[in-house]
């Protein structure tokens, strides 16, 4: 295990446990098998389907952020990370086996992950849908009732007028 990488992702999540565990050696994995390392753009692309603890350490050890537009979330709650090389187009999905060791602690669970080969903890498969697209800019669409702007996309029709998320009747408040 690279100590300096773990301290790196340790100090952008706040602190060690057993989540960050598994996003760290799932970057582990993904630079192991496809060869990648930080992203300065969008050369690597990750989608999450989880919001857990292990996506900090993607931020932090391959600079993949949504801000960017290379980290994409979608919220199927598995443990799984999904990674795309733009430059060459491998890809590979890396997904967290069930786990079998239900008396280990929580401090014994995070020594496991980060010890363990990453065949042992992941399994590994093709993604089952293709590489998003690249980051778009949308233009700036201003709500015709509350006056704030929001991506074009975003934006709704209600009674001839274009409307956030918030201001949308049929969403309530929007989220």
């Amino acid at each position: 295990m690279d100590e300096k990488l773990w301290s790196k992702a340790v100090a952008f999540h706040g602190h060690e446990c057993p989540g960050l565990a598994i996003g760290f050696k799932a970057c582990e994995a993904a630079v192991e098998k496809l060869g990648i390392g930080i992203s300065d753009d969008e050369q690597i692309v990750c989608v999450t389907e989880n919001d857990a603890c292990g996506v900090d350490a993607v931020q932090a050890l391959l600079s993949c952020t949504i801000g960017k537009g290379n980290l994409i979330y979608r919220g199927t709650g598995k443990q799984a990370f999904s990674f795309f090389n733009r430059v060459n187009g491998k890809k590979l999905r890396v997904c967290v086996k069930p786990w079998k060791n239900e008396d280990m602690d929580r401090q014994q669970r995070k020594e496991y992950l980060l010890n363990a080969p990453v065949d042992e903890i992941f399994s590994f498969s093709e993604p089952r849908f293709d590489l998003p697209e690249k980051a778009r800019l949308f233009k700036t669409v201003i709500c015709d009732n509350c006056g704030e702007g929001a991506p074009e996309h975003k934006m709704h029709l209600q009674d001839g007028k274009a409307v956030c998320a918030d201001c949308f009747e049929s969403y309530g408040r929007g989220w």
